[in-house]
């Protein structure tokens, strides 16, 4: 008689989501501060595009992997290694004599963020099938992107500068609350903070 036995392999590993967002979110509201006025560039910033921005995604990005999800994988490893970018970006002119030509000013910089844009703006049509927090997260990120793209690329005054920093604060939060949220709920075992989940038709 055949061995009609069936083995459930059950999942036990955490959800690394919220990891990805607090990485995500804390990082772009401090960066977003400055462009909002508040402080100059400094240690701080970089430190945490470094860390958390960047290191703890690309972990987040990894923990999604072995949970067989493609969008948080692509996203969160994607956007851990944008932060590093961002901060060798800002280091290496300072380090290297022959990249001190390439300043903020730079159609490069310009360039470089728009198509952060464009890529932002391919996941943010996949949200469309996840969470109202998501789809506010990568909508706004796509409007940031473009924003500082512009920033960089015309002579814009101070106040526009000042608004992309508001909007970039939101953007941070909106993926602040996103991540909480997932905590919340799961450890209270009920909807704490909602998060629009979409129906999957």
């Amino acid at each position: 008689m055949a061995d009609t036995t069936v083995m459930q392999i059950k999942d036990t590993t955490a959800n690394p989501a919220p990891l990805g967002l607090f990485g995500f979110g804390m990082t772009t509201i401090l960066l977003n501060l400055h462009n909002a006025g508040y402080y100059e560039l400094n240690s701080m910033i970089l430190a945490m595009g470094i860390c958390y921005g960047g290191t703890a995604q690309v972990i987040a990005g990894i923990m999604e992997y072995k949970k067989n999800n493609t969008f948080g994988t692509t996203a969160f490893i994607s956007y851990g290694f944008f932060w590093l970018s961002l901060v060798v970006l800002v280091l290496l002119p300072k380090a290297n004599p022959a990249f001190a030509g390439f300043d903020t000013k730079d159609p490069g910089w310009a360039a470089y963020l728009a198509m952060w844009g464009v890529f932002t703006l391919g996941l943010f049509i996949g949200t469309f099938r996840l969470s109202v927090a998501l789809m506010t997260v990568f909508g706004s990120l796509v409007v940031l992107f473009f924003l500082l793209a512009a920033e960089h690329h015309f002579d814009v005054s101070v106040g526009f500068k000042h608004f992309t920093g508001y909007e970039g604060i939101f953007c941070g939060a909106s993926a602040f609350y996103a991540g909480i949220a997932q905590v919340l709920n799961e450890v209270y075992g009920r909807t704490v903070l909602p998060l629009g989940i979409c129906p999957k038709k």
